[in-house]
């Protein structure tokens, strides 16, 4: 049983059940997920809806329908008893049904896959985990052994997003249908996929794109977005600063990576799409006041931007709370139209450190599953 709470989690299934039907042709997947997770075969228990935000404000009214949630999948898996439970990312919902299966019946197994950053706050939680988690799937190198010296079972497999790379390819076919002339500069928006991220970031990049237009000639914007924020984002774009492509879909968005001179992204798994497809970015990140008031009490890592955790210096310039703002963000993609080439050797440099060029990461973490499965 799989189960995420949000689209780039969705992704992550997909692949993870891609991997898992090619080394176990009979397996069965039940769960919860979202288009990808559809689309390689699961039938989700309910809709990706309530379980996708972040920020206090946006979660406290959730909570009810998250707890429902929780219940629901939970209460599903010790009916069906699947030889594990694996739980994908979005922790404040995964984690609770890992609990409470492990406090009804804890001989059902349970497998984290892309835990959370203990490690840049809060690190006592991963011995916490440790009581309600049989297996942790690492992706970043330094992850296991910081796991395991909290007596949490972790093996390192490597980041998925990895095997996207492939995709980011369709640049020039983009270009053409969608009437954008193959010299004209064309920044990729991606403001993030949760409501909260929508109602406090896209205004800002939005401020910072109608600054960026003056001074870049011909600026041309593409926008990708997923279905249960596109309403809200189409409304947020009625007048647009420079002419803006909104665009929906995962191919579209790789393409559309592709095609891009520079990139405005939220902080996320985007970032690191971006990174494999080589193309420079400016990050900016903003929650409510009280959600960073408390997160900056406890964060003890200098970035949040993947490549720049992974170089451990500011290769990917970011703009965090009180500096996301439109004259710095635009300020800096400026730069990165005049400076071209300026992030790529760092890029590539981090693609490689996420496992880039070896086995598919959703086929060892597959392998990995199959194995404490067949251990048990």
């Amino acid at each position: 049983m799989l189960v995420c709470g949000e689209p780039s989690g969705d992704l992550l299934g997909a692949q993870l059940m891609a991997g898992l039907k090619q080394l176990e042709p009979g397996v069965e997947i039940t769960g919860v997920g979202g288009r990808a997770m559809a689309a390689e075969g699961l039938n989700s228990l309910f809709p990706l809806d309530a379980t996708a935000v972040m920020g206090l404000r946006e979660v406290v009214p959730a909570i009810p329908a998250i707890l429902r949630r929780v219940k629901e999948a939970s209460d599903f898996a010790l009916k069906t008893r699947p030889d594990a439970v694996v739980l994908i990312d979005s922790p404040d919902f995964t984690h609770r049904i890992a609990q409470r299966l492990k406090r009804i019946d804890p001989t059902i197994a349970t497998i984290n896959y892309v835990a959370p950053q203990v490690w840049a706050s809060r690190a006592y939680r991963a011995a916490k985990m440790a009581r309600y988690f049989d297996l942790v799937l690492a992706l970043l190198p330094f992850e296991a052994p910081f796991f395991e010296r909290y007596g949490l079972h972790a093996t390192t497999v490597g980041h998925p997003v990895i095997e996207r790379a492939a995709q980011m390819t369709g640049g020039a076919e983009f270009r053409a249908r969608h009437g954008i002339a193959p010299g004209a500069p064309l920044l990729a928006v991606l403001p993030g996929s949760r409501t909260s991220e929508i109602r406090f970031i896209l205004p800002v990049f939005k401020e910072a794109v109608a600054l960026i237009a003056g001074r870049v000639p011909g600026l041309v914007t593409v926008l990708p977005t997923v279905p249960h924020v596109a309403a809200r984002v189409k409304e947020a774009v009625k007048d647009w600063p420079s002419p803006l492509h909104l665009i929906e879909g995962d191919a579209e968005k790789f393409a559309a990576f592709d095609a891009a001179n520079a990139a405005l992204a939220a902080s996320g798994t985007v970032t690191t799409e971006l990174a494999l497809a080589g193309t420079p970015m400016v990050v900016g990140y903003k929650v409510g006041w009280l959600t960073y008031s408390l997160a900056s009490l406890i964060m003890n890592v200098r970035y949040i931007t993947l490549v720049n955790v992974l170089l451990d210096r500011e290769a990917v310039p970011e703009f965090l709370q009180e500096r996301c703002r439109a004259d710095l963000l635009a300020e800096a993609v400026v730069k990165l139209f005049a400076e071209k080439d300026s992030e790529r050797a760092d890029l590539d440099e981090a693609a490689r450190l996420l496992g880039k060029g070896g086995e598919r990461p959703s086929l060892r973490a597959a392998r990995a599953i199959l194995d404490f499965v067949r251990a048990q």
